[in-house]
């Protein structure tokens, strides 16, 4: 990293901080002491304000109401933030006004000769979900489901939730301690412990219709809730050994909550270990899908019955 660069970084690091001292700017940035010592002079000079402690373990106190230089993006960053832009559109994913906004101040911030390359690039790039007759960056062509950005509000301060669901004429509400909100296959999905029942559930965000806080006085804390659940894992009854052609695969698509470990150093070889719910029809439909997407490359080490006769049920249908 070059001084320049590196000074800014700094800067930008050390204004998200009340405090920080020299050995963790050392640590942060890999510089040595001096290195780190003669940094931090030039960012007072600056005009940074910055008042010393001293004291074995003393550092620096960022005194409040500081102010940063105008941020300047090279031609690279530029090209990057835009095809993140053009990469995520058609996504359903939240804050899309918010996104066009940002887009329009990113074009206006930029100088001409960048519009110009940054124009280019949207008529020359096209990604999966982009119609080519209208590929405008702030096309808000496709929304997401309208209680997404509220349910994101509503978890940034509480993650008990009196959520709401309805499923054909069926409306039901289920008390749960959220754990993730995730998007896969198209849609959105909210995994959470539910509190009533005492066990783990997901819940499609498009059948939702009203979410809310779950009042304090029915609820416990979450480090119980959280007991509560760890009670409750799965145990592995998968385990797979994936070879290179299994992992490019995986890395294509793989379900939210399947991991792989590499047991290699060239990342060539990797272990999956995960519970699959036999008594779930759609699970069990889902993973032999997707061992079938896997390929060949493939060698089981455990793996339940229902899973394997599914498979050689498929693979007989496919060889018809």
């Amino acid at each position: 990293m070059k001084k320049v660069e590196r000074i800014n970084t700094i800067m930008r690091y050390i204004n998200n901080r009340s405090y920080f001292t020299i050995s963790e700017i050392m640590r942060e940035f890999n510089i040595s002491r001096s290195t780190a010592i003669r940094d931090i002079r030039e960012i007072e000079a600056m005009g940074m304000p910055l008042e010393a402690e001293v004291g074995r373990d003393g550092g620096y106190s960022v005194m409040n109401n500081s102010v940063l230089p105008s941020i300047n993006f090279t031609d690279n960053e530029v090209k990057a933030l835009f095809i993140a832009f053009m990469a995520s559109r058609n996504q359903q994913l939240p804050y899309l006004k918010s996104r066009q906004s940002l887009a329009e101040k990113l074009l206006g911030l930029i100088p001409e000769y960048q519009q110009e390359t940054l124009v280019l690039l949207n008529q020359i790039l096209l990604f999966e979900g982009t119609n080519p007759n209208n590929p405008d960056l702030l096309d808000l062509s496709d929304l997401p489901h309208p209680m997404l950005e509220e349910l994101i509000q509503l978890i940034l301060m509480d993650r008990h939730l009196l959520i709401t669901i309805k499923v054909g004429e069926v409306i039901k509400s289920y008390p749960v301690y959220l754990l993730h909100l995730y998007r896969e296959k198209s849609l959105w999905q909210i995994e959470g412990f539910d509190l009533k029942e005492e066990k783990k559930r997901t819940f499609p965000v498009d059948q939702l219709t009203n979410v809310k806080p779950y009042p304090t006085k029915k609820r416990v804390n979450n480090k119980k809730d959280l007991e509560k659940l760890s009670k409750q894992e799965e145990v592995n009854n998968l385990v797979i050994e994936l070879g290179p052609k299994a992992i490019a695969q995986f890395r294509k698509y793989h379900p939210f909550k399947y991991s792989i470990s590499y047991t290699n150093p060239y990342q060539a070889t990797a272990i999956l270990k995960t519970f699959i719910n036999i008594n779930m029809p759609e699970e069990l439909t889902d993973i032999t899908n997707w061992l079938l997407f896997l390929g060949d490359d493939i060698k089981f080490r455990e793996v339940p019955e229902e899973v394997l006769e599914s498979l050689r049920k498929r693979v007989c249908l496919y060889g018809q």
